[in-house]
């Protein structure tokens, strides 16, 4: 894929797109594969999920109390001994934070990881094989996209005797593949003609080795892009489940602490530390996953790519790049001789 340089005519004053090819003779392709890397959104999204991540691995250890356990310090604001205050009961505040995080990834992630497998095998096998098959895998498709996920998940906890986050996870899982399999179904019938395929599937390439080796690498951007957009999803409708109680209360996540607020009134009666936390929590959680997924759409549109790459040599000539334009060559016009100073 070239790249595209800016340049700035300083005697004309003409911007110029100059193409860059990455197969240069003795140039290595390692700048096409760090750009993902070199993004800024991209790198602050993963710090952010990162940190998230290590506090649920390690968060039960480093708690400083019992979430569960009461204490006589009574909705008591943030101090030395309880840094994010307590609730009602004389819970720290701060400790089910941190415990609850573990409950919010685990979920989220779980149910990415089913949507995104059926979704993968649905919509590449759709458009693979054509035909029959086809229109078979995209009427499934169709059925499952019309299902309104939250209402179903709310009908399915409250029939089961006991419901868990991972039941939810692989509800969300299991009717959230949808929208992944329709747009893996169209890129593939888009990648399965063209020459690189066709020269396989000459060559004498089984379909396995068609599917996997030709077909899925291509695709790798938009499975990341479905996986982080499910995974968004999840933790919006594990919060919701949590908030309004239909998941047992007793599991710590970011939603509980927000059932427990809402309930013993914490904002009539001025206990900010009760629901501010975890509703910093939950937008940065939110923040990190959407500048992931900027990351990744710019990382895969040629136009957001060249722009954003080039976006910092832009701004110091004082230029400021709008994103949907194409980058068109210009070359400056040729001045006459009697127009020349």
């Amino acid at each position: 894929m070239p790249m595209v340089d800016w340049t700035l005519d300083d005697e004309d004053t003409v911007l110029i797109a100059v193409e860059e090819t990455d197969a240069a003779p003795g140039r290595p392709r390692k700048r096409k594969r760090l750009l993902f890397l070199r993004n800024g959104k991209a790198i602050t999204g993963l710090v952010i999920l990162g940190f998230f991540v290590v506090l649920a691995i390690i968060g039960p250890w480093i708690a400083p109390y019992d979430p569960s356990a009461s204490s006589p310090d009574l909705l008591q604001p943030p101090s030395w001994e309880h840094w994010l205050g307590t609730d009602h009961l004389g819970r720290d505040i701060l400790s089910q934070i941190i415990v609850g995080t573990r409950n919010v990834l685990v979920v989220s992630f779980v149910a990415a990881f089913a949507a995104t497998l059926i979704g993968a095998v649905v919509g590449i096998t759709a458009g693979y094989l054509g035909g029959a098959g086809d229109e078979t895998l995209s009427a499934l498709s169709n059925v499952f996209l019309v299902i309104p996920q939250l209402p179903l998940i709310i009908i399915v906890a409250g029939q089961l005797p006991t419901t868990g986050g991972l039941i939810v996870a692989l509800v969300i899982g299991i009717t959230g593949w949808a929208w992944g399999a329709r747009v893996l179904r169209a890129q593939t019938l888009s990648l399965r003609r063209r020459d690189f395929v066709e020269a396989a599937r000459a060559s004498g390439e089984r379909t396995w080795r068609l599917v996997f080796v030709e077909i899925l690498p291509n695709l790798t951007a938009i499975l990341a892009a479905g996986f982080i957009g499910t995974v968004t999803f999840a933790v919006l409708s594990l919060i919701t489940l949590s908030f309004i109680g239909i998941l047992p209360v007793s599991e710590w996540n970011w939603g509980t602490i927000l059932f427990w607020a809402q309930n013993n009134l914490a904002l009539q009666r001025g206990a900010w530390w009760w629901f501010v936390p975890a509703g910093l929590c939950i937008a940065l959680l939110g923040m990190a996953l959407t500048f992931i997924n900027f990351g990744i759409d710019e990382f895969v549109n040629p136009r957001l790519r060249s722009t954003g790459a080039n976006a910092k040599a832009l701004r110091r000539r004082g230029i400021r790049p709008r994103v949907g334009f194409t980058p068109v060559v210009r070359e400056a016009p040729a001045r006459k001789k009697e127009d020349r100073p």
